[in-house]
């Protein structure tokens, strides 16, 4: 394996780098609230990264969502590009990617997903009416920013909705981090099928891949802010980072980030090059839940008294840690699941 990206890869993430540092301030978070900020919405669609996705691949995507995680910026990336662009590229036939393509890489159109972790929307019966969609699905990510929706159905066909067509509801949902995320009800919508057998798999393996890279970029963010606070402030005379205790919370928290970047890059990696990838999916999204918890954790914890402070950026890596910790399924479920898969693979 090798992780080294290529030099369209670092080019982009450079950029992306460059325009989240830029224009994902502290200040700018704080007057956005909880929707996205559409200024640098904008600016990443005019530098063409999300159209750049395609060219780079997952793994150029997650390397890319490690700079949005550093910043906790507010746009919907990672949804766009893992449930439109990637999605749609991979799963679409040629008029649909002929279609939807072209304004998913502007940033005019914005998709999100719609993958309850159990179950599923009810389709419609064909002979009825055909491609109709009806059910609820509790929570998704930036449904409020999204012109289109794609949705697991209870038998895991995937199919696109649109939010303004009849029959779609959203209703706006409040979560731990600030994602315009909204309540989707669903009442007999039209619905245009994506893919076939093994579209779902294969969506949800890329989508907890993408989203394992945003947490590598959200914990890289915290401990970059412990480290700068415990390396400035002083305690009896001496900087905090001097204290052995606080050291060894550090490098444990380093230390995990780094599993969650590797995991995720591996899983990617494979991807690119068409391996099979679904364990290393779930190996990923184990890691951005289990170890990214700890990280944020340590993060606030290590900035004392104001780690708790509401309005203080590392609350926010906290905040977005405990998101993504749940967002597709938390440690536990995931990992019933991975020994599911592997004792399947197992037995083949």
């Amino acid at each position: 394996m090798d992780f080294e990206p290529t030099e369209e890869q670092s080019a982009a993430q450079g950029l992306a780098a460059r325009i989240f540092g830029d224009l994902s301030t502290h200040d700018r978070l704080a007057a956005t609230g909880a929707g996205t900020d559409t200024e640098l919405w904008k600016e990443l669609c005019a530098a063409g990264l999300p159209g750049a996705v395609e060219e780079i691949g997952l793994l150029g995507l997650v390397l890319l969502l490690e700079e949005q995680g550093r910043t906790t910026a507010q746009v919907p990336f990672a949804a766009s590009c893992v449930y439109g662009l990637l999605a749609v590229a991979g799963q679409g036939t040629d008029e649909q990617r002929e279609r939807l393509l072209p304004p998913l890489r502007e940033g005019t159109a914005v998709a999100t997903g719609a993958f309850p972790a159990c179950g599923g929307v009810q389709v419609e019966d064909r002979a009825v009416r055909p491609g109709r969609l009806s059910g609820t699905v509790p929570l998704v990510p930036w449904l409020r920013e999204a012109t289109h929706i794609l949705v697991a159905a209870a038998d895991r066909s995937l199919w696109i909705v649109r939010t303004a067509d009849a029959g779609v509801r959203t209703e706006p949902v409040e979560t731990t981090a600030p994602w315009a995320a909204g309540r989707l009800v669903l009442a007999a919508a039209p619905a245009e099928r994506l893919g076939g057998a093994g579209a779902y798999e294969e969506v949800l393996a890329t989508a907890r891949t993408a989203f394992a890279g945003l947490q590598a970029g959200v914990c890289a963010g915290s401990l970059a802010r412990a480290v700068e606070h415990t390396r400035t402030r002083e305690q009896f005379g001496r900087p905090l980072s001097t204290n052995q205790g606080v050291l060894l919370r550090a490098a444990d928290a380093h230390m995990d980030t780094e599993a969650i970047r590797v995991t995720a890059y591996e899983a990617a990696w494979r991807h690119d090059r068409a391996l099979p990838y679904a364990a290393q999916a779930l190996t990923a999204a184990w890691w951005a839940s289990e170890a990214g918890k700890r990280v944020v954790h340590a993060g606030q914890h290590l900035h004392g008294g104001t780690g708790a402070d509401l309005d203080h950026p590392v609350h926010r890596h906290f905040l977005w840690g405990r998101q993504l910790d749940a967002y597709l399924g938390c440690g536990s479920e995931v990992l019933q699941e991975l020994g599911g898969l592997l004792v399947q693979e197992g037995s083949q």
